[in-house]
């Protein structure tokens, strides 16, 4: 299969069906209606819409951006954006994953996360729209009244409505439980809402006729705090019982962000209740806003470990055809002749190291990624204790998916700006918008800092009998274990003495917490966070192995030199399989290193930041 300018096809096949045999997934009733070749055809279809479609959209709507007009306080999407947004929700995309009952497709989420990585990959910006819509129908379905499924459900399943989520606010974006917006019961059983949400993707736009908003807001009485937060409907323009529009509701947008990157998303300032007039409509129970909210938010977690991913793929794969292309320089085995042929610059040593680097983190997060999805279509299948350690991964891997892949794709992008040198600061090549749109990950959908401590803190050590890591940890075992007698035992014991280490820092760890040592476990959260991210990538670049090796050996056999080239010239499968074994033993050897001295960071009981006050960061200036 031919590479695109956007993710490796292959590889994508590779991870679907030869290490997660999601294909076999059909066994189960809820997928029996799906083959490996509607799958294919599936994956096939959303290629070809992401390159012939969506890709060539990016960059004007980079540049052009969403509009606000402060006359008539509405935003406008750039126009190049509707044909396909139109082509997206009419393939049934929007809804892929959601039942057939209301409208979906009914697809694993696992193919929904694959086809999900061509778009993002395409252009980000484009798939805020679509992304957010789903989560906030998803919301609707799983906590609202019949009543309100009947009004809202079908209209955004099929993209002819939007969503958002109603979250952030200027003294309440990670601390969540100091929001003040304020929702009023009503006699008749709706509420008065007032109050002003930051930061709200896809907040206000012309691409559909009407937008509903999920809002948290604490009824009037109600107590400080997280616990009481309620989550309230509330659209954009008010449905009558018939399911047609009515006036407007009292919601305005104040203005848009000028943002570093995903330009093309409108970031808004919504103002609820200017006038006194804005009605919402209590979704679920009072006071479990946040429970209702968190749903949202884990599925977009996992969504933004995709946009880092796809981001990370779409560098990677033009810093391909780039340094393939790109002729300078003579060979260095050559560079004291001067009249010594110029080559490309994928024969320099350098380049080839970048663009290595770039391949073993892109194809590790494609695994991880992959697998996590994996792991919740299996938890939403299976049943008993079966179901419940799936789900404890996906609880465990969640944040650090987030921020792993998030942290990751500034790097992988900023790497890609270097393989193309000065031309990759110039925004006639497409890398450096690729950076800019990806710094935003790291940032939305709770900072990497929370993922981070939730990780630690709830997910691991908080956790009863740490039972989410435990189970993820048999999961490993396993994998060495098949590994032995296939994959060398130098790329074996580095995810042995990994564990080994990891399960020292949590036994530290969790002593700290018993003696109340938070602020301990608090400034060495992240480390811990990123350090776990990286035994993950191993463990993932592991299980690659134990299949690439062998078929890389049925396919190449002892051949070496000269030999061997002809036959990765000449077999693209040989080369496949050669490019995946050199990948992640390369990430294994150079890259899962750095995860010791992560983790010597934390052991070594360090307190400067607990030392560190106000006073000793001195040149303050006003802004």
């Amino acid at each position: 299969m031919a590479l695109n300018p956007l993710v490796d096809s292959r590889d994508v096949r590779f991870v679907l069906f030869e290490l997660l045999n999601v294909d076999k997934l059909n066994k189960y009733s809820k997928y029996s209606d799906f083959d490996k070749e509607t799958f294919e055809d599936t994956l096939n279809l959303a290629e070809k819409m992401a390159v012939e479609a969506f890709y060539p959209v990016n960059a004007d709507g980079d540049k052009i951006g969403a509009q606000y007009n402060p006359e008539t306080k509405e935003v406008k999407i750039p126009e190049c954006y509707r044909e396909p947004y139109k082509a997206f929700i009419e393939s049934g995309f929007l809804a892929s994953s959601s039942e057939p009952e209301i409208g979906g497709m009914g697809l694993p989420i696992s193919i929904t996360i694959a086809c999900s990585e061509y778009f993002n990959a395409a252009n980000t910006s484009l798939c805020m729209y679509p992304g957010l819509t789903h989560g906030a129908s998803m919301l609707i379905n799983s906590y609202g009244s019949d009543e309100q499924k009947k009004l809202y459900l079908e209209k955004m399943v099929s993209g002819q409505w939007s969503g958002t989520m109603c979250l952030t606010e200027a003294e309440a974006g990670s601390d969540v439980g100091n929001i003040k917006t304020k929702a009023v019961k009503q006699s008749d059983g709706t509420y008065l809402i007032t109050g002003q949400k930051i930061f709200i993707s896809a907040g206000d736009h012309d691409l559909t006729e009407n937008i509903i908003h999920p809002v948290l807001a604490r009824i009037d009485g109600d107590p400080e705090g997280t616990g009481g937060i309620s989550i309230f409907i509330v659209p954009k323009i008010m449905v009558n019982s018939d399911g047609s529009l009515g006036d407007k509701n009292d919601v305005s947008c104040a203005g848009i962000e000028h943002k570093m990157g995903i330009k093309g998303s409108a970031t808004c300032t919504l103002a609820f209740g200017d006038n006194g007039k804005c009605i919402g409509y209590l979704l679920g129970e009072p006071r479990k806003g946040l429970k209702v909210m968190f749903q949202m938010m884990n599925e977009a977690r996992l969504g933004v470990g995709l946009q880092g991913l796809s981001l990370s793929s779409s560098a990677y794969m033009h810093s391909i055809t780039y340094a393939k292309t790109r002729i300078q320089g003579s060979h260095v085995t050559k560079m004291l002749e001067p009249n010594a042929p110029k080559v490309p610059i994928i024969q320099h040593p350098d380049v080839k190291r970048m663009l290595l680097w770039m391949k073993s983190y892109v194809e590790g997060m494609r695994t991880f990624t992959y697998y996590l999805s994996n792991c919740i279509d299996l938890s939403e299948t299976l049943e008993g204790d079966e179901a419940k350690e799936y789900h404890g991964i996906v609880e465990l891997l969640t944040p650090i998916c987030k921020a792993g892949n998030s942290d990751l794709s500034w790097l992988v992008t900023s790497e890609a700006i270097q393989v193309y040198g000065g031309y990759g600061f110039i925004s006639d090549y497409p890398v450096e918008q690729l950076a800019r749109d990806s710094k935003i990950q790291s940032l939305y959908e709770g900072t990497n800092a929370i993922q981070s401590m939730d990780l630690t803190m709830r997910k691991i050590l908080m956790n009863p009998e740490m039972y989410n890591y435990n189970v993820w940890k048999k999961k490993v075992n396993e994998t060495i274990k098949t590994a032995s007698g296939i994959v060398d035992e130098k790329y074996i014991t580095p995810i042995k003495k990994g564990l080994e280490k990891f399960d020292e820092v949590l036994t530290m760890m969790k002593g700290q917490l018993d003696a109340g040592k938070f602020l301990h476990l608090f400034m060495n959260a992240t480390n811990l966070g990123k350090a776990m991210f990286d035994l993950v990538l191993a463990w993932c670049h592991l299980w690659n192995l134990t299949l690439t090796i062998p078929k890389m050996k049925e396919l190449v056999g002892d051949a070496k030199g000269a030999d061997r080239g002809k036959i990765l010239k000449e077999n693209n499968e040989a080369a496949f399989y050669c490019g995946k074994v050199l990948s992640s033993q390369f990430f294994i050897a150079t890259e899962l290193p750095k995860f010791f001295g992560k983790i010597d960071a934390i052991l070594c009981g360090e307190t400067s930041v607990i030392k560190a006050t106000d006073e000793i960061f001195t040149g303050a200036i006003e802004e």
